[in-house]
């Protein structure tokens, strides 16, 4: 970095808020370029906060993700979680807050409510690559900022890749002045256990669709480096014998598929190769077991 880009160089935490299913995830790995987060129809897929990392010669943007703030069936994973978003507003120095484009309800309204009066909120509305008419674009941003007070509205395509440059602008402008926070060539200050884990969940959820309830984790048990190998042996961890039948499928092909997917995301994600063993554990009412929750890494 020369010492005229580190004059007028910005960088800080910028959190993605939203309900459930309206594209966080998929708006933070469209920005960064790689998957850190993982993407799925199924309401409240990410649960921790996960920092996914952009640097270019203008900023470094810190994004957090959050999970979906809940508003029905508050287990402990679900207060965790919403501890998790709370938190991070706390936190940051730019909120980036999605709609689903055309749709605000009282879901949204809730998030809303958390929202910050005390520094720079984006609305970003996203999948305006599903909108026929744009010009319905300006009547429903006009109808969503009587309720809150925006400092711009972005309207995008996460999944397209449409005005994120647009998005990426907005927020540089928000940004306060300063040096890197993370090495430039960070994508994510998550683990690769974390990652892999993370990249499994996804399969679970992409594989079983609305069969199976969200209330499933995974455990990564092994993770060592064998050379250029990882080796990796993960448990799914689910309530109900059920729930395990389910995933194996018939003659074990479904947890096959599930891991296979899984391995090439995450040599994808690793550069390397993946020897990837998976497991499935009955764990009753773990979503509602504080202990088992400290132990999963949920705050």
């Amino acid at each position: 970095m020369t010492n005229e880009q580190t004059e007028d160089f910005r960088s800080g935490y910028v959190a993605i808020v939203g309900r459930p299913n309206v594209g966080k995830s998929t708006l933070l790995n469209h920005l960064i370029g790689q998957k850190v987060s993982i993407t799925s129809r199924k309401a409240q897929t990410t649960r921790h906060r996960i920092h996914g990392i952009l640097t270019d010669e203008q900023a470094q943007y810190v994004f957090v993700d959050t999970p979906g703030f809940q508003t029905k069936h508050l287990n402990a994973l679900n207060r965790g979680m919403n501890r998790v978003v709370t938190s991070s507003l706390r936190d940051v120095q730019v909120v980036v807050f999605v709609l689903e484009a055309l749709r605000y309800d009282e879901r949204d309204r809730e998030v809303v409510k958390l929202l910050p009066d005390n520094r720079p909120v984006l609305l970003v509305i996203n999948k305006i690559d599903e909108v026929a008419d744009k010009g319905q674009l300006f009547s429903f941003a006009e109808r969503v900022a009587q309720d809150f007070k925006f400092t711009e509205i972005i309207p995008v395509s996460a999944k397209q890749g449409l005005k994120l440059d647009d998005l990426l602008g907005a927020i540089r402008r928000h940004l306060p002045p300063g040096g890197l926070i993370y090495d430039e060539n960070d994508i994510t200050d998550r683990s690769e256990r974390f990652l892999a884990a993370e990249m499994l969940r996804e399969k679970v959820f992409r594989f079983t669709g609305e069969e199976l309830p969200y209330s499933t984790s995974v455990v990564i048990e092994q993770f060592k480096m064998e050379g250029k190998l990882r080796r990796i042996n993960a448990a799914i961890l689910v309530d109900k014998e059920a729930h395990k039948a389910m995933l194996i499928g018939k003659k074990g092909e479904k947890l096959k598929e599930i891991a296979t997917q899984a391995r090439l995301d995450m040599e994808k994600l690793f550069d390397g190769k993946v020897y990837l063993e998976v497991f499935i554990k009955i764990r009753s009412g773990w979503a509602d077991d504080e202990r088992v929750l400290r132990s999963l890494g949920y705050e």
